[in-house]
């Protein structure tokens, strides 16, 4: 692909490629982008780990993570997109389309995520009309839950993950 699938203002929105990996790393290499994540380290292995996911999900649903850079450039700036998830939390999560995202520290308080989102799900809905939409947000993380509220998702349960608990989100369809 020789153009982004998606452009809002001030972002690109790009399916997933090798060439993000790079991006990947230095994007979850910050402590505070990871700390609403678990936290859990991550390094070269990981990132490509998760940037087969993100294909994969493209590959078997038609739908997944878009890589976001900076409009024009080749900075990658987040990650957003509505993926195909099974996290082992019972049936309103497993098998669902679920939306998630997750931006650098800089981008941080521009609304670049609602931003991000809100094409996602335009091209979603367009693409999968009248499909649920779900997601998980860790309760510390009230940007976040702040977004989620912006487009329309509502709180149907929680889960405690280990001691961290996560706030069940949906957006009806």
């Amino acid at each position: 692909m020789k153009r982004p699938e998606l452009s809002t203002d001030r972002l690109d929105m790009w399916r997933p490629a090798p060439r993000d990996h790079a991006g990947l790393v230095a994007l979850l290499a910050d402590d505070e982008v990871r700390q609403h994540l678990g936290n859990r380290p991550t390094g070269a292995a990981e990132e490509f780990n998760r940037l087969c996911r993100n294909a994969g999900s493209w590959a078997l649903f038609g739908y997944g993570i878009f890589t976001c850079r900076a409009r024009g450039t080749d900075e990658v700036l987040g990650i957003c997109g509505v993926f195909h998830s099974w996290r082992g939390f019972g049936e309103r999560l497993d098998d669902t389309p679920e939306i998630g995202w997750i931006f650098a520290r800089k981008a941080w308080g521009k609304g670049l995520a609602s931003e991000a989102a809100r094409a996602t799900l335009a091209w979603f809905d367009a693409a999968f009309p009248d499909r649920r939409v779900a997601c998980m947000i860790n309760e510390t993380n009230l940007p976040s839950l702040a977004v989620a509220a912006k487009l329309g998702f509502e709180r149907y349960g929680a889960h405690d993950d280990l001691g961290t608990m996560l706030i069940l989100l949906e957006r009806p369809a």
